[in-house]
């Protein structure tokens, strides 16, 4: 069986996010699976070539996974015309000027998200990706997690009937660092350095409602700050300057609509920290990021209640659960599986650079029905 290589620029990989997922469980995951099969019965093996501003860290990081190939100059990486592909996981400041010079040698391009800092930018670089011939790609890493996958199967199937409304569940507590140290950087709540939890979380809200239930046509939004003063990663004290809490409704094309609820000041008491529950006239369904479960009308009880007493409906008891159908490949993984056969043998990838635009125009529309206290409609955009 022929095995032919790929050699894929990963800017920005000596992060958290870099190093673990897209790195660690993902690309090197591959390698140690002997490459992808791909249609023809050929393999293709990825070759990650590292690159960043810190040589001590790329060294480091390159020697720990084998001894990988490494640089410091992005000019020589995208010059090099054995790098097939750039992948940017760095900062999202300058990933606008990064992915245009990519594409301007040539390369192949898949970006974690947000893929710029304005809907304006994020449109010109897959105009320019387009024009350009390259295969492109957004990183929507939710979407390939178990329970989604089974929800998605279930809604496949039509059981639920026609979908009446939706509800999405986010919320954990992040500590403020006096207590005990906070689970989230301090950039996330600076505005200066690109916190906020509608430009963190927004995006993802918007490609798991569209991968399941359709396109977003509008948005009413409310955000706030709940927690104004926190403590860094040295102990000290720095204002609150973004929202940590934010509640919204999407409305679908067709009328459906999706109420959103999302802090980072909330406890969690659910299943898990994000649960996504389904409403239609045949049948109901739930899902959090590792199960699903599923209530047909057939099986639908009717709940008792009553003021002077407690009745214990055990309402979860009425439902049943969606069994396992894995193995399930980590998500980010799935992700570059997926990107890396659309580049070799032009197989289907959902997620093209216009994507991570939508993201951006759902972040804008939010923060504009906030100040304007309406719902914004959200036009079609295409590359």
């Amino acid at each position: 069986m022929a095995t032919r290589s790929i050699r894929i620029i990963m800017d920005g990989v000596t992060g958290r996010l870099g190093t673990n997922q897209h790195l660690g469980r993902s690309v090197m995951a591959i390698r140690r699976d002997g490459g992808i099969a791909l249609a023809d019965g050929s393999r293709l093996m990825p070759e990650p070539v590292l690159l960043g501003r810190n040589a001590e860290k790329l060294a480091a990081l390159a020697a720990a996974n084998g001894g990988l190939a490494w640089s410091t100059d992005r000019d020589a990486c995208l010059a090099d015309p054995g790098n097939a592909i750039y992948f940017d996981v760095s900062a999202t400041g300058g990933r606008h000027a990064r992915a245009l010079a990519a594409i301007g040698a040539g390369k192949h391009v898949y970006l974690e998200k947000p893929i710029a800092s304005t809907v304006e930018e994020a449109m010109e670089i897959a105009h320019a990706a387009s024009a350009a011939g390259v295969k492109h790609g957004v990183v929507q890493d939710k979407i390939h997690l178990p329970g989604f996958l089974k929800l998605k199967s279930v809604m496949e199937t039509g059981v639920l009937g026609r979908v009446l409304s939706a509800r999405l569940d986010f919320g954990w507590w992040i500590f403020d660092g006096v207590l005990h140290p906070a689970q989230r950087s301090s950039w996330n709540y600076k505005r200066a350095e690109g916190g906020g939890l509608v430009l963190d979380m927004f995006p993802h809200w918007r490609y798991i409602v569209e991968s399941l239930l359709g396109p977003v046509r509008g948005v009413s939004c409310r955000i706030a700050t709940r927690i104004p003063e926190r403590r860094d990663e040295k102990g000290r004290p720095y204002k609150v300057d973004v929202e940590d809490e934010a509640f919204g409704s999407f409305e679908l094309e067709g009328g459906v609509l999706v109420q959103v609820s999302a802090s980072w000041a909330t406890r969690v008491k659910g299943e898990d920290m994000l649960t996504v529950k389904v409403d239609g006239t045949m049948g109901s369904a739930t899902c959090s990021l590792h199960r699903a479960h599923v209530q047909p009308l057939a099986t639908t009880p009717k709940p008792r209640w009553d003021v002077d007493a407690l009745v214990d409906n055990r309402h979860g008891d009425h439902w049943q659960e969606v069994p396992d159908m894995g193995p399930y490949t980590n998500s980010y993984r799935r992700g570059w599986e997926m990107f890396l056969r659309h580049v070799a043998e032009d197989a289907p990838f959902p997620s093209p650079l216009v994507a991570g635009a939508k993201g951006l125009q759902l972040i804008d529309a939010c923060y504009r029905s906030d100040r304007e206290r309406r719902w914004i409609d959200l036009p079609e955009l295409s590359a």
